[in-house]
C-alpha cells in the first residue's frame, strides 16, 4: 500500500487531498497543530470517513517533525502546512517566516535525514511573482486582463517576492527546488492560484471565493479591496488533488521543478463577476463595502498551464460555476459550522 504524509492535513486542501488519496487506497498520515479555525471539525470529518494516523505537531518543532517523518517513512510527503494570508504576514512577519520558511526547511531536512526516498511536494503560491508591474494589463468588458499574455503567466516569469508572505513562501519554494538539485531528493513545487471548494473556512484576507460565498449565503458584511475588477484563475480542490496525483505518477519528469497550478485561462473570474453569479443563484442583492488595494495585490493573475499539461498530462476539469454551485450547497447544508461568524 502506498503511503502519504500530509502536513497541514486538517486544513481545507489537506482534508480534501487526504480523502482523495484514501479513496485511491493510500495509507494516510496527517500532521497538523490544529491552530486554524475549522481544523478540528475537518479532522473529525475525515476520521469518520477513513482510517488514518494523526500527529499533533507544529512544523516549527524540528525534533517532532523528524520523529514523525522517521516513523512514517512515506512514499510521498505533501507539504501544505503554512501561514496563508498576506495581511497576517504584514502584521507579524516573524511568525510568518518561522512557519513558512523555517517550517518548510524543517520538513525538507527531515526528509533528507530520515526518509530520502520520499517524494516531496511543496504547495507554493502565485504571490511569488509579485505585482508584475512590467506586464501590461488593460480593462476589457469590466475586468482586468493581460494585454499580451492570452495563455497566462508561465514559470519563466521573473520572481518578485512582494510582501513578507511572498518572501517566506519564496524561500520555501526555492529551498524545495534546491534540495532536489543539491541533495538528490525528488522534490517539486506547485505555485498554486486561488484554490476553492468545500470544507474551506474562508476569511476576508484569504480564500476569497469561499469567503464571498459564505458571507453571501449567511448575509455577512463583505468588503471589496480595490475595485473588484481584478481577476484570478480559480481551481477546484478536487482538480488540485488530481494534479498532486499526476505529479506522483510522473515523478521523474517533474522532480526538481516548479509548476504553475491554477484554473488557467478557461477558469477565470473577477470579484464582481463572482458576486453577480452569487446574487443570481441566491436571488438577492449583496451589499458591499469598499476599501483600498492591499499590499502585493495583483490586478490579474492567470496561470499558463502548458508545462503542467506537457509534463503531467494534467488540466482542470471542474468549471467555475459547477464548483461554486457545490460550495453554495455545502455552506447551506452546514450553517452550524459558521456559528463563529454570528
Amino acid at each position: 500500500m502506498k503511503s502519504i504524509l500530509i502536513t497541514g492535513g486538517a486544513g481545507f486542501i489537506g482534508v480534501n487531498s487526504a480523502r482523495y488519496f484514501a479513496e485511491k487506497g493510500w495509507s494516510i498520515t496527517i500532521l497538523d497543530n490544529l491552530s486554524r479555525r475549522g481544523t478540528k471539525d475537518n479532522l473529525r470529518w475525515l476520521q469518520d470517513r477513513t482510517q488514518l494516523q494523526f500527529h499533533k505537531v507544529d512544523i516549527r518543532n524540528q525534533n517532532a517533525v523528524e520523529r514523525t517523518v522517521a516513523e512514517a517513512k512515506p512514499d510521498v510527503l505533501l507539504h501544505l502546512a503554512a501561514q496563508v494570508a498576506v495581511t497576517t504576514s504584514v502584521a507579524d512577519p516573524r511568525e510568518d517566516f518561522e512557519i513558512n520558511a523555517l517550517g518548510t526547511f524543517n520538513m525538507l531536512e527531515a526528509v533528507r535525514k530520515r526518509s530520502p526516498e520520499t517524494f516531496f511536494i511543496n504547495a507554493s503560491t502565485n504571490k511569488l511573482y509579485g505585482k508584475m508591474e512590467e506586464v501590461g494589463v488593460e480593462e476589457r468588458n469590466g475586468r482586468y486582463e493581460y494585454r499580451d499574455l492570452p495563455n497566462g503567466v508561465g514559470e519563466n516569469q521573473q520572481l518578485d517576492f512582494h510582501s513578507p508572505y511572498g518572501c517566506s513562501k519564496g524561500v520555501a519554494d526555492q529551498y524545495t527546488i534546491d534540495y532536489g538539485r543539491i541533495y538528490g531528493l525528488d522534490t517539486v513545487t506547485f505555485r498554486q492560484s486561488c484554490i476553492y471548494g468545500t470544507r474551506q473556512f474562508g476569511i476576508e484576507d484569504q480564500g476569497w471565493v469561499a469567503w464571498l460565498t459564505i458571507a453571501s449565503v449567511l448575509g455577512k458584511q463583505i468588503t471589496i479591496y480595490g475595485d473588484g475588477k481584478q481577476i484570478r484563475d480559480v481551481l477546484h480542490v478536487d482538480d488540485l488533488s488530481r494534479a498532486y496525483e499526476a505529479a506522483i505518477n510522473n515523478r521523474e519528469a517533474v522532480s526538481g521543478q516548479a509548476f504553475n497550478i491554477g484554473g488557467g485561462p478557461h477558469n477565470t473570474m473577477s470579484l464582481l463577476e463572482l458576486l453577480t453569479y452569487l446574487e443570481d443563484e441566491l436571488g438577492k442583492k449583496i451589499p458591499l463595502n469598499w476599501s483600498d488595494w492591499r499590499p502585493g495585490d495583483q490586478p490579474v493573475f492567470v496561470c499558463n498551464l502548458k508545462k503542467a499539461r506537457e509534463h503531467m498530462g494534467w488540466r482542470p476539469e471542474i468549471s467555475v460555476k459547477e464548483g461554486v454551485g457545490q460550495l453554495i450547497s455545502w455552506v447551506r447544508e452546514n450553517e452550524p459550522l459558521f456559528d463563529w461568524l454570528k
